[in-house]
């Protein structure tokens, strides 16, 4: 019983629970699933959060350029440098953003979450990507606007002078999942070089005016304008370019697509850890049920084993020092 008081179990091994042994043999397993499912939901929204907020931030980007695309061919020679100094700034910051961390993971990484999916961004000025395209642009009065275009696809899709990680430019590609504790699991995460869901612009048109993902697209855009100088700003291809350009900048809505999808993914695990927790609790209570002991009658019983123990203690005390002699009638 002093046991029982101070520990508030009814027994620390399994041999002392008698027949609720085997309640909390089935039941602990189960409660120890059900806190990993939470725990790895909790780590798994919380990344979502992250990558929700960097989207967005690479939205108001992508929007940012688009509405100022149509200004562009209006702008004087100085205008011309200016928009191309922002772009290849905000080139630089997509970059950093896409190796965005929550903890040590790299929210856009897929299953490659230890490693940056733009190894150096703050060098991607100096990357092969950027250098190609640039050589691209350079040749814009020679070759002409579509040509142009065509060769700066080239280099931004998939067979060309990738900015991404060896992983992250690699076919295979799948995005973070987490057990859904419904013997499933749900897409916590998007990639940096592929669409999750969204079906890109362009893709199906002829000849295709995307390389098949809104990453790849946005920063193939920023490079072809951060290659711009003042100098071709008088060209008869300029406006052209510009024109292509802004087609593939039209990447806000497949961008908006997948955060969507991913906006539903969150909330559908919202509400399984919500369910989760229930039975968590109603397993919780039944094992306490079986490992607790009622504190209350405890400690009551025992005062009273205490009390009956003294007083045996005393007649036992007493009786040690009876004498047939006292009862004995004297001589």
């Amino acid at each position: 019983m002093t046991e029982q008081a101070s520990t508030g179990l009814v027994s620390q091994t399994y041999a002392g629970l008698g027949a609720g042994a085997g309640i909390l043999l089935n039941l602990n397993p189960q409660l120890a699933t059900l806190q990993t499912e939470q725990n790895n939901i909790n780590q798994a929204t919380a990344r979502m959060q992250v990558t929700q907020t960097v989207m967005t931030q690479i939205q108001q980007i992508a929007a940012t350029f688009v509405s100022d695309m149509p200004k562009l061919n209006n702008l004087s020679t100085t205008g011309v440098d200016t928009v191309a100094a922002d772009a290849r700034a905000a080139l630089t910051q997509v970059a950093n953003l896409l190796d965005t961390k929550q903890g040590n993971t790299y929210v856009f990484g897929g299953q490659d979450t230890a490693n940056p999916p733009v190894p150096l961004p703050d060098n991607i000025l100096q990357s092969t990507f950027y250098t190609d395209i640039k050589a691209a642009v350079t040749t814009l009065s020679t070759n002409g606007a579509a040509a142009t275009s065509a060769q700066t696809l080239v280099v931004a899709g998939p067979a060309g002078s990738s900015p991404f990680s060896p992983y992250m430019s690699g076919g295979a590609l799948s995005a973070p999942v987490v057990e859904s504790g419904e013997g499933s699991t749900i897409q916590t995460g998007l990639l940096a070089s592929a669409n999750s869901v969204a079906v890109s612009l362009g893709m199906n048109s002829t000849p295709p005016t995307s390389t098949g993902s809104y990453m790849r697209d946005l920063m193939r855009a920023l490079a072809t304008i951060g290659s711009l100088s003042s100098s071709q700003a008088s060209d008869p291809n300029f406006a052209s370019l510009v024109q292509d350009t802004t087609t593939s900048l039209n990447v806000v809505s497949a961008m908006a697509t997948d955060v969507g999808a991913m906006g539903n993914n969150q909330a559908r695990l919202t509400s399984i850890q919500a369910s989760l927790g229930d039975t968590a609790t109603a397993l919780t209570n039944q094992v306490s049920a079986v490992q607790e002991v009622d504190m209350a009658a405890t400690l009551s019983n025992l005062t009273a084993t205490q009390t009956q123990l003294q007083a045996s203690y005393r007649l036992i005390s007493t009786a040690n020092s009876m004498s047939l002699v006292n009862f004995l009638p004297a001589a």
